[in-house]
């Protein structure tokens, strides 16, 4: 990162050109604005209607009402994880989920950097505390799977620490289908240029502007390390029990209504309307494998 005039300017490699980004610019760059909802192989040129959204969406949240009503009688418990890169839309779409829900038994797990005490636990304890109890719905704002993508790629932990987990991540998650918690792992895939627009928008919007960390800043240079760590983690950690179900989040308003739909169409809930559920856009949602 260089300095220009008091500002932050960045030089990236993408598409084989080397593009030079100004956060602190509050004109978005044409070569930003004109690819960021097609980036990354998106299959929309447009984003879905706004009044389109909010009627699905509805329908789909009456939906979710009903499943808090059926783990309140079955006991049963719901875990979902949302995983992806900074600015890839998880708080959005777990906001979206929860708008409805009773939030006595539906919440989020947004844990943030671990404590001295907790780094000398052993590495998946403090999230296992947050698991579900009998008739809740658990989502996490990130998860365990920060030590299989952007800790590496940062620095924040040793080579020895990062195949530990990935030895044991997957007998944690043989345990989790065992007990019997309907269990859900999402990865929110956006494009480059769509990233950079996000990161943009955060710093102009004075309502967002929190949202932006150095560190968004340091990984804008690090996209294909992120890249790599993606792919070997979802090669080695999708399993027939617990699958990576990649979403192209572009278009932040489908990829809301496909991941609601996913969970709604693998639960078994009384009183599931299917019409109002809709069809599985496969372009926009699908297992690891398939979409990458």
């Amino acid at each position: 990162m260089t300095g220009r005039m008091g500002s932050r300017t960045v030089e990236l490699e993408i598409g084989g050109k080397t593009r030079l980004f100004d956060i602190d610019d509050p004109v978005l760059a044409d070569w930003v604005e004109d690819a960021a909802l097609t980036s990354g192989h998106h299959p929309y040129k447009e984003k879905l209607d706004a009044e389109d959204y909010e009627k699905e969406l509805r329908r789909l949240q009456i939906e979710l009402v009903k499943v808090q009503f059926w783990l309140q009688v079955t006991g049963g418990r719901v875990m979902a994880l949302f995983e992806g890169r900074d600015a890839a839309g998880k708080g959005g779409t777990i906001n979206a989920i929860r708008a409805y829900m009773n939030p006595r038994s539906a919440r989020t797990v947004a844990l943030s950097k671990p404590s001295e005490t907790e780094r000398s636990q052993w590495y998946f304890q403090r999230y296992v505390s947050h698991f579900p109890s009998g008739g809740e719905f658990v989502l996490f704002d990130r998860s365990w799977y920060n030590r299989a993508v952007v800790e590496p790629v940062m620095g924040f932990c040793s080579k020895e620490e990062y195949h530990l987990f990935m030895d044991q991540v997957p007998h944690l998650e043989k345990m989790i289908e065992q007990d019997g918690i309907h269990f859900f792992k999402f990865w929110l895939d956006i494009g480059r240029e769509m990233q950079i627009k996000r990161f943009h928008d955060r710093r102009h919007d004075p309502l967002k502007v929190w949202k932006l960390s150095p560190m968004d800043i340091a990984a804008l240079n690090k996209w294909e390390d992120y890249t790599g760590k993606r792919d070997r983690m979802l090669e080695k950690t999708h399993s027939k029990g617990a699958p990576w179900m990649v979403v192209k989040a572009n278009d932040k308003r489908r990829a809301r209504l496909n991941v609601i739909r996913h969970m709604l169409h693998a639960l078994d809930y009384e009183g599931k309307d299917k019409k109002a559920l809709g069809e599985i856009d496969e372009k926009i949602i699908g297992k690891a494998p398939d979409m990458l």
